[in-house]
């Protein structure tokens, strides 16, 4: 399928579009991550099997879109993928997925975007990552290395290390979500493995507790990791998705 194209702020944006019914799955990655890792296609596939359609995309910074990585930032990001839900699917009915840091995106969608939102799919979710996570492990020598440069690199458990940002944490702290109610009424089925190294799964149970709708559910897995992608996990999440034939989360 080609890939298409829309122009925002300035950088042009990736994402495909599979054809299909409402609502339309929308995949959000994780950081770093883009529109052609496992968890996208394995749904890809799912949705294509069902007749669904859905969209993946790349966030600025990531995959195939335009822009540089470190000029990215959690609302930046966001903002591209709402840019791109309004591009190519307007109006039209959504199950957004969002795994890890795409969850705490998913998170600011479902919230921002409730008239169009009929569900949300988290995979081991990281709202509040920046201020919760990161900042708290930096010590007083990476803090005056990013206060001075503006950029810091921290190693990174699946590949090379990681560039963060000070506009990162800034804009982060701008974000949160789990500091106060959340207003999101949709159905919501969070993910998380017990055994997640990179973002404990009390965090998904924190979100729990801040949305505000009741059909919140939870299914922790007791040596799932933070990636989730083994062939059971995998199964999970269809099952999650598609609780029975014929039936969404969004039911």
């Amino acid at each position: 399928m080609t890939i298409q194209r829309i122009a925002h702020q300035g950088i042009e944006l990736a994402y495909q579009l599979h054809a299909g019914m409402d609502p339309v799955l929308v995949f959000l990655p994780g950081f770093g991550s883009d529109m052609a890792g496992t968890k996208a296609l394995f749904l890809r596939d799912h949705c294509e099997a069902r007749g669904q359609a859905m969209l993946r995309f790349d966030y600025s910074g990531h995959g195939v879109s335009g822009g540089e990585f470190t000029e990215g930032c959690i609302g930046r990001w966001a903002g591209d993928a709402a840019a791109v839900i309004e591009a190519a699917v307007p109006k039209r009915r959504l199950m957004l997925v969002g795994s890890s840091m795409g969850g705490w995106i998913a998170a600011i969608l479902a919230r921002d975007l409730a008239a169009q939102t009929d569900g949300f799919v988290g995979i081991a979710v990281a709202p509040d990552f920046t201020e919760d996570l990161i900042r708290p492990a930096l010590d007083a020598a990476l803090m005056q290395a990013l206060a001075r440069d503006g950029i810091i690199m921290i190693p990174n458990a699946y590949g090379p290390p990681t560039p963060i940002t000070r506009r990162l944490l800034e804009d982060g702290a701008q974000q949160l979500v789990l500091r106060a109610p959340l207003a999101i009424e949709a159905p919501v089925r969070l993910i998380h493995g017990m055994r997640d190294a990179e973002v404990p799964f009390q965090t998904s149970l924190r979100l729990a507790e801040r949305i505000t709708g009741a059909n919140v559910r939870i299914t922790l897995v007791k040596d799932g990791e933070h990636r989730l992608s083994r062939a059971a996990d995998l199964a999970l999440l269809a099952q999650t998705c598609w609780p029975t034939v014929g039936e969404a989360v969004t039911d």
